[in-house]
């Protein structure tokens, strides 16, 4: 089963050039059953990158152009009077990919329509509880640049995404790659899809049972705790954050044709799911410190645990 990974990704790379690492993390997101928030500048191929997976992991997918009259109901869907009942409309959530687009556009109250969906699978309509498909993800981009017109994600709900990535512009070699494939139509036909939703489910459910030994986690719990207690940092990881990483690096060990993690992969993938989660103190902004130069320093510093038997 871990060749699906190559078939995947090798998919994905037909449409998004040069950024391999980035579509290594989305993949280890959704194996995580984790949700992205892509946050980069317009036009580098976020909402062509969520597209691209949607389309090779063959789920049905549905995107949200959020804007500032978006309601929560075109997001969770509403309740309308129909032979003598109420009868629920599914929103937009009701689908195995959600696309938000441009999600810092929207009003807060819609934004938090997200939050029960992204956390629990389920929405509730009028008092009634209606179970999301499986699997389902949520791939959110956002622009950072300009602000008018925006509102930044609360903390609660950034503590939602698993990752948080940002692509960056292509180099120049890419760049001429993605003009060369722009010129006879769009690379996005040429993908084909690899598993089902069925098929999916599967292979999540897989990667859920890689091994972790006892001194991984003491390795997870350290790197949490140095983000509570450094001087620096007013907010640290929270036990969500701690249980996200290690079901990250459960997946990249997958990712990686292993069945068992090694603390490369949570050293690898610490970077993407704690950055956003950590809430600096008004010493640190004076210094110019960043949450990124920050986890750095403290990945530098908690000792790397020594594994004495690698598992095949």
């Amino acid at each position: 089963m871990f060749e699906v990974t190559a078939q995947i990704t090798n998919q994905v790379k037909k449409v998004i050039v040069g950024k391999d690492d980035v579509i290594e993390k989305i993949w280890i997101s959704i194996l995580a059953q984790g949700h992205v928030l892509l946050e980069d500048v317009p036009g580098v191929g976020k909402t062509t990158m969520a597209l691209s997976f949607a389309k090779a992991l063959g789920l049905q997918v549905k995107r949200v152009q959020f804007t500032p009259d978006t309601m929560p109901s075109d997001i969770l869907g509403f309740s309308v009077f129909r032979d003598g009942k109420l009868c629920y409309q599914p929103g937009a959530v009701m689908t195995n990919l959600l696309l938000a687009d441009e999600i810092n556009r929207t009003s807060p109250k819609t934004q938090s329509a997200l939050l029960e969906a992204m956390e629990e699978g389920q929405v509730t309509v009028d008092g009634q509880s209606h179970r999301l498909p499986e699997p389902f993800v949520v791939l959110a981009t956002q622009n950072p640049i300009g602000s008018a017109g925006t509102q930044n994600l609360p903390n609660s709900q950034l503590d939602r995404f698993l990752m948080r990535l940002s692509m960056g512009y292509p180099d120049r070699a890419s760049q001429v790659n993605i003009l060369k494939e722009r010129q006879d139509g769009d690379p996005l036909a040429s993908v084909q899809p690899v598993l089902s939703g069925q098929a999916l489910s599967e292979v999540i459910q897989t990667a859920a049972k890689t091994d972790v030994s006892d001194a991984i986690l003491e390795y997870i719990a350290a790197l949490t705790e140095a983000t509570r207690s450094h001087p620096m940092v007013q907010l640290g990881v929270s036990p969500r954050g701690a249980l996200a990483l290690c079901r990250v690096a459960k997946a990249c060990a997958f990712a990686r044709c292993r069945d068992y993690v090694l603390p490369e992969d949570v050293q690898d993938m610490a970077m993407q799911v704690f950055v956003h989660r950590l809430v600096l103190s008004a010493k640190a902004r004076l210094n110019d410190r960043t949450a990124e130069n920050i986890l750095r320093e403290i990945l530098q510093a908690v000792e790397v645990p020594r594994l004495t038997e690698r598992r095949r």
